[in-house]
């Protein structure tokens, strides 16, 4: 009982950083039915970045964030000016392209600026627990993920709470009626791209802490999030932390009880099974070809 607890602790934990991580990926979707590519990669970036504050100025990485964030969120914002906003309303199968290519461009930057060696950040809790009622508890986990939840929260008060989150919604749910209503949906737009990939920033920062890196890490996190988010649905912020979640579970439960070696496989396996049953994902909408075009 007590190893299955622990397990489903450490799953959720793990599930608050894939949902941070996920968030901006939905997020652009839903508003500019952009599937970004390149958002694993920015995952990564911050992730070097955040390695490169602790090693060459003893920053904390966890800390970093409010260092590593801004940074990335500039970089979003320059990504779509330059790169993303002029083919925003061409086939989505153009920007996958585009945003393929804008990964490997990264890829390619990370490995001459850092290297191709395999990074880790490893604070000095790095290889301590908390012990809580027969639990041990990582300390690096738990407070990247409670640090997780916290940058979570702060993104769900902005979308709800703030104008920026009201024009979001408005131009995610009707972008010609936000245009009558005064909303310049294009500049919008560019806010929410960068808002994403400050979020992947966040992620990337914390991560960067639980798990080794190389610039080609991209792959790997663009294709978990990408289920992440297809099982949640796609435009879905609460179906992206619900599958988080349970893609964090998932992943806990099969290396605790089967083998870790199948860890990164059964997650896969759950998406599967729920899109065989409910295509459009756990709390997603189906979307008509006219209205991705859009």
């Amino acid at each position: 009982m007590t190893q299955l607890l622990q397990t489903l602790v450490l799953g959720l934990l793990l599930g608050g950083v894939y949902a941070l991580a996920a968030s901006g990926l939905t997020l652009i979707f839903g508003v500019m039915k952009v599937i970004n590519i390149a958002h694993g990669a920015y995952v990564v970036v911050a992730a070097f970045i955040t390695y490169w504050l602790w090693d060459s100025f003893g920053i904390d990485p966890l800390l970093a964030i409010v260092i590593t964030t801004p940074i990335v969120f500039a970089l979003g914002w320059v990504t779509y000016k330059v790169v993303v906003s002029p083919i925003r309303t061409a086939p989505m199968a153009s920007t996958v392209l585009l945003t393929f290519g804008l990964a490997l461009v990264l890829e390619g930057a990370m490995g001459e600026i850092w290297g191709n060696n395999s990074t880790a950040i490893r604070p000095s809790y790095g290889d301590e627990s908390f012990t809580v009622a027969g639990l041990f508890l990582p300390k690096a986990q738990v407070y990247g993920g409670l640090v997780a939840v916290l940058v979570l929260v702060l993104l769900w008060l902005v979308l709800i709470k703030s104008w920026l989150g009201r024009a979001i919604r408005a131009a995610a749910s009707n972008p010609s009626s936000a245009e009558l209503v005064g909303i310049k949906v294009a500049s919008v737009a560019a806010l929410v791209f960068a808002l994403g990939i400050a979020a992947a920033g966040a992620a990337g920062a914390i991560t960067g802490v639980l798990y080794p890196f190389v610039p080609g890490s991209h792959y790997q996190w663009i294709a978990r999030l990408l289920a992440i988010v297809v099982l949640g649905g796609l435009g879905s912020l609460n179906g992206a932390v619900l599958g988080a979640v349970l893609f964090g579970l998932a992943e806990t439960i099969t290396g605790a009880y089967w083998s870790p070696a199948w860890a990164t496989a059964v997650p896969y396996a759950v998406v599967f099974a729920v899109l065989l049953v409910r295509p459009q994902g756990l709390m997603g909408t189906r979307l008509r070809e006219d209205a991705v075009a859009t």
